[in-house]
């Protein structure tokens, strides 16, 4: 059974840093992974996808302050979050994609398997 379990979510001031980290268990060949977010009262949101091969995209909100990696051999994935806003107060979630498609994107539906998802409060 395929399992997603984040970790590293809290709480932190306006300018700090938080990394999460994704661990899945359980056989399968994920082509692409990536984290979501979502806030209160909002929709889930692609936050960023990285490909096996390592080729990144992010949504603009969050370009030159998240950095997304992975480590293919023990299928962990991490977000670095620096220069951390209040509007980056949601639930994180992992995300993992093991259906072969020619182009991946942060839509929800490249993503077949979830975790339970961390909290990441931003104070001002």
């Amino acid at each position: 059974q395929v399992q997603l379990v984040e970790s590293g979510g809290g709480s932190v001031q306006a300018g700090g840093s938080l990394r999460l980290t994704c661990t899945a268990s359980g056989y399968t060949y994920y082509y692409v992974m990536g984290w979501f977010r979502q806030a209160p009262g909002k929709e889930r949101e692609g936050v960023a996808f990285i490909k096996r091969g390592g080729e990144t995209r992010y949504t603009d909100s969050v370009k030159g302050r998240f950095t997304i990696s992975q480590d293919n051999t023990q299928n962990t994935l991490y977000l670095q979050m620096d220069s951390l806003k209040p509007e980056d107060t949601a639930m994180y979630y992992c995300a993992a994609g093991s259906t072969y498609r020619w182009y991946y994107s942060l839509d929800r539906s490249d993503y077949n398997y979830w975790g339970q998802g961390t909290q990441v409060t931003v104070s001002s």
